[in-house]
């Protein structure tokens, strides 16, 4: 077992930005996506270009460790032009088996950069969110295409938004209009009431890598968040 970040409060970390330094740190982005491939292989390409984009903007990548599917390409891409250091997986321990082609993957740092094994699947989200937080400006969180999993890790972190518990931008990388009923629900469910007009801009849709990467740049916090401390007093 791999366990370079040691274990954390699994009651979850302090959250908020930290105040700034005065000096700039490197941009975090925590990538949702599948276990798998898919059926098309423009998903692959798009996990491809995403990391080429990361790249040639001198972006680390913080994921969920697997090293299969979408997961695993977007991993050796970006560890292939920047180095293990610019990649940090982070995977459970009852998932190991599921989502990493070998056991051996595990070791293979120089293919697809450092991987921590963590207990359970809410220290996994816990410590890549802290880890976004922690970035300097331009990191956030992009979901490539993924099933059930990838969906709720994208949710979460748009409601963590919403709730003021970051201020990190949130997109979708679009591949194939992959991600237009989930962008049609959220204008649907704006106009029915269930979703403030305010906060229907917190998550925004990129329709390549490149406009993810600006999309995250240029991301800007929406009106309606709302304003609620959740420092640990």
């Amino acid at each position: 077992m791999v366990s370079e970040v040691p274990a954390q409060d699994t009651h979850g970390p302090e959250v908020s930005a930290p105040a700034s330094s005065g000096t700039s740190k490197p941009a975090v982005v925590c990538v949702f996506c599948g276990s798998c491939p898919g059926t098309s292989p423009a998903h692959v390409g798009a996990a491809q270009a995403l990391a080429e984009a990361f790249h040639r903007n001198h972006i680390s990548l913080v994921y969920g460790g697997g090293t299969v599917g979408l997961m695993g390409e977007v991993a050796k891409t970006l560890v292939a032009l920047s180095g293990p250091d610019s990649v940090h997986g982070i995977i459970p321990e009852p998932l190991v088996k599921w989502e990493q082609e070998s056991p051996r993957d595990l070791g293979e740092k120089d293919v697809y950069g450092r991987t921590t094994v963590v207990p359970d699947m809410h220290t996994r989200k816990q410590l890549m969110a802290k880890e976004v937080i922690e970035g300097g400006p331009g990191s956030g969180f992009v979901a490539l295409s993924g099933g059930y999993g990838t969906l709720e890790e994208l949710m979460e972190v748009i409601t963590w938004n919403q709730l003021g518990i970051h201020s990190r931008g949130v997109v979708v990388f679009n591949v194939e209009g992959y991600y237009d009923g989930l962008i049609q629900w959220v204008r649907t469910a704006v106009s029915s009431g269930f979703i403030a007009p305010g906060n229907g801009g917190i998550l925004v849709e990129a329709l390549d890598a490149e406009e993810a990467v600006k999309q995250l740049q240029e991301y800007k916090v929406a009106e309606g968040r709302f304003k609620l401390d959740w420092s640990q007093k």
